[in-house]
């Protein structure tokens, strides 16, 4: 599965690599793309999955016939999110084009 992680997503982040192969976009609000355009260009460069830390995406777009499938981790804070990796590999390994999954990951 290629994904994008977002710039929110952890830089120590990381997943087994028989789950993914993954391109990591540093640094999207630098290059011009605005979440709608991000998504469309990641569409057409083949990604299938956009990982984010942005809860909001779903109300700022409009995700309805989308091909890539959405995954919004619930906390980006490396230390806490460590503890719930099992639960972001499950929501990767579950989507499916056009889905979209917020994974809970409790503060503190």
């Amino acid at each position: 599965m290629l994904i994008l992680f977002d710039n929110g997503t952890p830089p120590r982040f990381a997943m087994p690599s028989k789950v993914m192969s993954s391109w990591k976009q540093s640094n999207a609000d630098g290059t011009g793309f605005a979440n709608g355009e991000l998504i469309a260009a990641a569409e057409a460069a083949g990604f299938e999955l956009l990982l984010t830390t942005d809860k909001n995406i779903r109300y700022q777009q409009h995700l309805t016939g989308r091909t890539i499938a959405f995954v919004v981790l619930g906390n980006q804070q490396w230390p806490t999110l460590r503890r719930y990796i099992e639960r972001v590999v499950a929501a990767v390994n579950a989507a499916t084009p056009g889905s979209y999954t917020e994974v809970d990951v409790p503060f503190g």
